[in-house]
């Protein structure tokens, strides 16, 4: 990969992998670091990837580096204790993207990853292989589950109302 390719995948893919990452971890600032993190490993390994894979590579990338960050946030554990009488509470329960948002909360790390990188990305089943390193059966396995999870959830008037 020469610098010119380089620099078109980060001006293609950019925004596709902050979104990405971002839906997974719900974080600014996280997100900014993991994205910048997978860049500079795509830079450091340019020599070894070939231009027509670097999105998959990219995005592999970017979904490990990901996983390492919630491993350590799951170590690391901060927790901040609120008094009830001042946590705000946003009571309008007819928001679409709050109600999917909290379904997609609702599934682990990996199907939620799954779940993005198919319906929001529409990546193959082959590349979302590639990247989360399962198999193409797995992840079908594995996304058809998330789905019926999410079905379940949404179906329940409790949580759209």
């Amino acid at each position: 990969m020469t610098v010119r390719e380089y620099n078109d995948c980060v001006t293609r893919h950019a925004d596709h992998v902050y979104r990405f990452i971002l839906k997974n971890l719900g974080h600014e600032e996280d997100t900014k670091d993991v994205v910048q993190s997978a860049f500079e490993k795509l830079w450091l390994n340019r020599g070894q990837v070939e231009a027509d894979r670097s999105k998959s590579y990219l995005f592999t990338i970017a979904y490990n580096q990901m996983i390492d960050h919630i491993r350590k946030q799951k170590r690391v554990q901060l927790q901040e204790e609120f008094r009830e009488d001042l946590k705000v509470v946003n009571h309008s329960g007819n928001n679409l993207k709050q109600v999917l948002e909290a379904a997609l909360d609702r599934l682990n790390d990996t199907a939620r990853s799954l779940v993005l990188l198919k319906d929001y990305e529409g990546y193959s089943y082959e590349e979302i292989g590639t990247i989360t390193g399962l198999n193409e059966s797995q992840v079908k396995v594995y996304l058809h589950r998330a789905r019926l999870q999410l079905k379940k959830y949404l179906v329940n008037v409790e949580s759209v109302l």
